[in-house]
């Protein structure tokens, strides 16, 4: 598999219906520039729909790409190492952020099951039947993958992007479920941005204090040894310093693109494996929007990469693509407005004078 053959397959939003839906905008009766960003948000999802007016968004799914880290045994993260199957358990059992907010806004949740280091029989056989591995490598000191896993990682995301899209869903809310997830995440986009360990490490989603963030900073440094001499090929960078979720999310991101289905990125691994898709498909990111502000500093290199601007800065760090979801009622919004406010009304013709 060569992550490059998605540049071929993968087409921007079509231009022409922008081009359009920026012309009825011009039309409605409420002034452009009125409803700020949300322009916006209804001409990019026109041209991703290839569709004017705009259809409204009405079967979205929030998708959470699940699985454990090595590295988090060295204690980079807040939670313990090994926890991945807790906040598993805990989205299915309904009592997680996303769960509750999924549960408020009717938007189904599917928890896909790449990498979580628990006994498959724990766990629901919808979750865990596309599983990769128990767990990923500790990549400060090797590899997360081997690269027949990685590949099998990239094809399960695709395969769910696949389904996603037969099913009828319009619109991914997209994230993980992850104990130190955020390392190989952070390495991947110091990898990718050319910047040092300190300028990308964060204190992840559950935080952590200096002496972690100090551990976390060390273990990306190490990994970042290891991850340069693979730059050039993305899926031995995900063999090496990603993991098995996030190797899936990847593939589930260019798939996407290549099936015209838009996706709502939530936090930083959600960035680390849009930059890695976009080394593979450098149109793909035309078909993703950044749904929040994590305060991880990694995200923010990652999205400046990408030229994508996020919808929401609520201070939200829980993860689990609950940021995201926050921002999906805009993007319905934007939705509605660009196909049911009315345009103004055409002058009446005056007839000619006549001789």
């Amino acid at each position: 598999m060569n992550l490059d053959d998605f540049s071929d397959l993968i087409e921007r939003p079509d231009s022409g219906t922008r081009r359009d839906a920026e012309e009825r905008r011009e039309r409605l009766t409420v002034p452009p520039g009125a409803l700020g960003r949300l322009d916006e948000l209804g001409e990019w999802l026109s041209a991703a729909q290839g569709a004017v007016p705009v259809r409204p968004v009405e079967r979205p799914r929030v998708v959470l790409f699940a699985g454990d880290h090595g590295v988090a045994g060295l204690d980079v993260s807040g939670r313990p190492a090994g926890g991945t199957y807790e906040l598993v358990r805990a989205v299915l059992d309904g009592s997680s952020p996303v769960a509750v907010l999924a549960r408020r806004t009717g938007v189904p949740v599917r928890v896909v099951d790449a990498g979580v280091d628990c006994d498959p029989e724990l766990l629901p056989a919808d979750v865990v039947r596309h599983r990769v591995r128990r767990g990923s490598g500790r990549i400060d000191v090797e590899d997360a993958l081997t690269p027949e896993e990685a590949e099998q990682a990239v094809r399960l995301g695709m395969a769910v992007a696949d389904e996603e899209a037969d099913s009828g869903t319009d619109l991914v809310v997209l994230g993980d479920l992850s104990v130190g997830g955020t390392t190989p995440a952070s390495t991947l986009i110091a990898a990718l941005c050319g910047t040092d360990a300190s300028v990308v490490t964060g204190r992840g989603g559950a935080g952590i204090d200096d002496l972690a963030w100090m551990r976390k900073c060390a273990a990306i440094r190490d990994a970042l040894r290891r991850a340069r001499p693979v730059l050039g090929d993305q899926l031995e960078l995900l063999a090496a310093v990603g993991g098995a979720d996030l190797a899936a999310t990847t593939g589930f991101l260019l798939q996407s693109a290549v099936r015209r289905m838009p996706v709502i990125l939530d936090g930083v691994v959600s960035a680390a494996c849009a930059l890695v898709a976009q080394r593979a498909a450098f149109r793909a990111p035309d078909w993703w929007l950044a749904g929040q502000v994590s305060g991880e500093p990694a995200q923010a290199k990652a999205l400046d990469r990408m030229a994508l601007s996020p919808l929401l800065d609520h201070g939200v760090t829980v993860g689990e693509g609950t940021g995201a979801l926050l921002a999906l009622p805009l993007v319905q919004a934007a939705a509605a407005f660009a196909a049911e406010l009315p345009e103004k009304p055409l002058p009446e013709q005056r007839p000619a004078d006549e001789d």
